[in-house]
């Protein structure tokens, strides 16, 4: 191959033998393989500062995230809950009414939603940028070089693979017999299901559970484990509890034995030892997901994988040294903001060599069920025994009294002296409130910061406040406080 002469915009052309057809060969500074939340964040952040990228994208850019995810999920839940605010309306003086789902409507909702926000993530906006957007399957030759077809080859000085992940599938017999829903596809629906079954009762499971219930459908959630597991027991029973009043039934400790039916599938599960039926009229399977490596061909590139997908360090560096992964394909927290934060960490790391290292305990997690869930830094279990736990009911609170939100609590744990390292909040705008915890155990906050704090009133962000002040509540009662505030006195 004749050598290629290297152009200012990173593209240089390499001839093939004579007969055979001509291959581009691109050489960027970065190219990454994946247009998701990660890597659309790599691929943009490298272009502002003037750093030559190719992007490849095999199928919609915006990845799951804008297509089958966090856009069209909650876009799905906040239909729901106008529907509920219409049920909802006799405590404020505003009579209830059943509400008129028009279910084609709704789902015009959700895909406007995703048309709307889809022109940040277009093929066009990035090309704008200055990024070289390539649609196609992309697959790693050796180390250093990765094609696209036959007719593209790309040799970067550094690649990032952010290929995302896809509903991962149980081995449940019969399941592959009949029709079944995924988060890939439930969004497609234009009619609602008279009787959803869901599988898995992780944050998908239960907020598409809250979410059909509100608008109608009945809804049977089946987990063979313990719900939201990875959550704090005693926030989550308050959600779990919520669940339940609005007729969701949750049946944990249940295993799915076998699927029977065709179009409308017969869920078999093990029930105190014995064998039940349950009758769907939808099967929605939300078990988890798995990493998207098919086709990447990554032993070509010494890349060595685990169970849950590319293995990656600290600075989510591979073990090829070219190569770096982000997001769900790597394995760790399967999160939007979890995917941009290691993309800022490939940045600082490719880009300015600052050896910056991920901290998976600063990475918030929020369900968007109604009351919320959402978590910061080390729960209670995982903090140890010298600890503070401080607590603050939502009732407690001035603006939940007003707006009928009052069910849930905040609670923070703190070391014996004071230093923030996690909290959980459940009740109503959770994700909202979790953000500045989320920067306390950033930072390394101490717990005075947010008492000394001057919070609006009414907000429900002095629940966290009242709990911060409940770190300072022994000093009232401590003797020897108590005998310099009566010194002081006797100065007038």
């Amino acid at each position: 191959m004749a050598r290629a002469a290297r152009l200012r915009d990173g593209v240089s052309m390499a001839k093939e033998p004579r007969g055979a057809g001509r291959t581009q060969t691109l050489t960027p500074d970065i190219c990454v393989i994946g247009a998701g939340s990660g890597g659309l964040s790599v691929a943009a952040a490298a272009a502002a500062f003037g750093v030559p990228v190719v992007l490849i994208e095999k199928g919609k850019m915006g990845g799951d995230c804008l297509n089958y995810g966090c856009v069209p999920s909650k876009a799905l839940l906040a239909a729901a809950k106008h529907a509920q605010a219409m049920r909802a309306g006799a405590p404020f003086g505003v009579a209830a009414q059943r509400p008129a789902v028009d279910f084609v409507k709704v789902h015009g909702h959700v895909h406007g939603v995703i048309a709307a926000i889809a022109p940040n993530d277009a093929k066009e906006r990035f090309t704008g940028l200055g990024v070289r957007v390539i649609e196609g399957e992309a697959r790693f030759k050796d180390k250093e070089t990765v094609a696209v077809g036959d007719a593209i080859e790309i040799k970067a000085r550094r690649f990032v693979v952010a290929t995302g992940s896809a509903p991962a599938l149980p081995p449940i017999p019969g399941l592959d017999q009949v029709a079944y829903l995924t988060n890939e596809t439930v969004f497609d629906l234009t009619v609602c299901p008279e009787h959803l079954v869901i599988i898995g009762a992780g944050p998908v499971g239960l907020e598409m559970a809250q979410a059909f219930r509100r608008l109608g459908a009945s809804v049977t959630v089946i987990e063979a484990a313990t719900p939201l597991g990875n959550d704090d027991p005693e926030c989550t029973a308050i959600l779990l509890d919520q669940l339940a009043r609005e007729g969701v039934v949750i049946r944990a400790g249940t295993s799915v034995l076998r699927v029977d039916g065709g179009s409308k599938p017969r869920v078999v599960v093990a029930a105190a030892d014995k064998e039940e039926t349950i009758e769907a009229s939808h099967l929605l399977v939300a078990t988890g997901r798995r990493a998207n490596l098919d086709g990447l061909d990554l032993a070509a590139a010494r890349i060595k994988t685990g169970p849950r997908g590319i293995l990656v360090n600290k600075r989510m560096r591979t073990s090829n040294r070219r190569v770096y992964a982000v997001g769900d394909v790597a394995g760790g927290l399967q999160l939007t903001h979890a995917a941009n934060y290691h993309a800022g960490l490939v940045i600082r790391n490719v880009l300015f060599r600052l050896r910056a290292r991920a901290d998976e305990t600063i990475v918030p997690r929020v369900t968007y069920t109604d009351p919320e869930l959402a978590h910061v830094g080390l729960t209670e279990a995982q903090a140890g025994r010298r600890i503070r736990v401080l607590r603050w009911p939502y009732h407690e609170n001035d603006r939940a009294q007003a707006e009928r939100e009052t069910r849930g609590h905040i609670k923070v744990v703190t070391s014996e002296r004071g230093r923030v390292l996690g909290a959980t909040i459940v009740g109503a705008h959770a994700g909202e409130l979790i953000v500045p915890w989320t920067l306390a155990v950033t930072q390394r906050l101490n717990i005075r910061a947010f008492a000394e704090m001057v919070v609006p009133y009414p907000t429900l962000a002095e629940i966290g406040k009242r709990a911060a002040i409940t770190y300072f509540a022994g000093s009232l009662t401590n003797p020897f406080v108590r005998r310099i505030i009566t010194a002081l006195r006797r100065f007038g």
